[in-house]
């Protein structure tokens, strides 16, 4: 198949464009960079810089594809709520464009990789057939992308899958990135010769899913038999609090200081762990990497890549009391 990747050089769609080549697909992608890396992009890729809100020149680099993957996303939660319309810019527009230019190619498949964020802060664990109720800007223009996704292909006979991955680890993610990925960002903090920072009391729970175990899902919801099924994909097993994943980040690290304790974020969901039963029965999900192996794996590479200062390249558009110190001021 001719698969298209939006966010290619991003890492997920880095990862996924490997293993679909590996299968013997052909890979075309977009990506404008600002979330990834080019050295990300394997060679074999047919690589477009193109921001996926234009939905013209998307249209053309999709031209003969049989699938599109939209993964690109300026996935920054947090952030949100103080850059709303950068963010739900990047997210809402650029699936509409995405899924329009699909549709005007006669894509016969999409697969849109939503969020965990569309649950927002109901009882965990997550089910799929609990109704959205995000609590941020992102989560919503996330939302509102799966719904214009089932919408439009419904009525144009394009199939669809929504993938919900969460919380995502591994080699290739941006680490300079002070906004999100906050393993990275402590394992690149730690690597700087500075401890982590955690916001509020540090007792929010997680799941980390490593890469490999989110793109094994994946693959079924490219060539498989299932369609319009939404479905988490990612562990549901041993959830972590913030301050037990520093931990371990500090022992991968060699990090010997504690962490730094800032005030709570706004907004953000307490506990947030999704149950995967739906993946382990139609996907066949099972977990083949624990988050200590995870975080040692991501520490590892980017030992290899070399730790880097943080860039602050997204704009602030809100900046009041409640807008965290480490970003209106710069202090990551």
């Amino acid at each position: 198949m001719k698969i298209f990747i939006s966010g290619v050089a991003g890492f997920l769609g880095s990862h996924l464009a490997d293993k679909m080549i590996s299968k013997g697909h052909t890979i075309v992608g977009n990506d404008t960079l600002i979330g990834g890396y080019r050295d990300n992009v394997d060679p074999r890729v047919e690589f477009y810089l193109i921001d996926c809100c234009d939905q013209k020149r998307m249209a053309e680099a999709m031209k003969d594809c049989d699938v599109v993957v939209h993964t690109a996303a300026t996935a920054h939660e947090g952030l949100s709520v103080f850059s709303p319309d950068f963010i739900t810019r990047n997210i809402f527009q650029a699936t509409v464009a995405t899924v329009s230019a699909a549709i005007a190619n006669k894509v016969k498949r999409f697969v849109y990789c939503t969020s965990m964020a569309r649950y927002g802060d109901q009882e965990a664990p997550f089910y799929e057939n609990m109704q959205p109720k995000p609590v941020d800007p992102y989560g919503i223009a996330k939302v509102a992308g799966e719904d214009v996704l089932k919408m439009l292909a419904d009525l144009h006979g394009m199939e669809w899958n929504i993938a919900v991955p969460h919380n995502i680890v591994g080699p290739r993610q941006r680490y300079d990135d002070p906004f999100r990925n906050v393993i990275s960002i402590m394992i690149n903090r730690n690597l700087l010769g500075k401890p982590s920072i955690i916001y509020g009391d540090g007792e929010q729970k997680r799941c980390f899913s490593y890469v490999d175990d989110c793109i094994s899902c994946l693959e079924q919801l490219i060539e498989g038999n299932v369609t319009k099924e939404i479905i988490n994909i990612g562990p549901d097993e041993n959830p972590i609090t913030i301050n037990e994943m520093s931990k371990i980040v500090a022992n991968a690290t060699g990090m010997n200081q504690p962490p730094i304790y800032m005030p709570g974020r706004p907004a953000e969901v307490k506990h947030a762990v999704c149950n995967s039963d739906k993946a382990r029965n139609l996907l066949g999900y099972e977990t083949t990497t624990d988050v200590v192996t995870a975080i040692k794996l991501t520490t590892e590479w980017i030992k290899k890549r070399g730790a880097q200062p943080f860039k602050y390249d997204f704009p602030l558009e809100i900046i009041t009391e409640k807008t965290p110190k480490t970003w209106s001021e710069k202090l990551m």
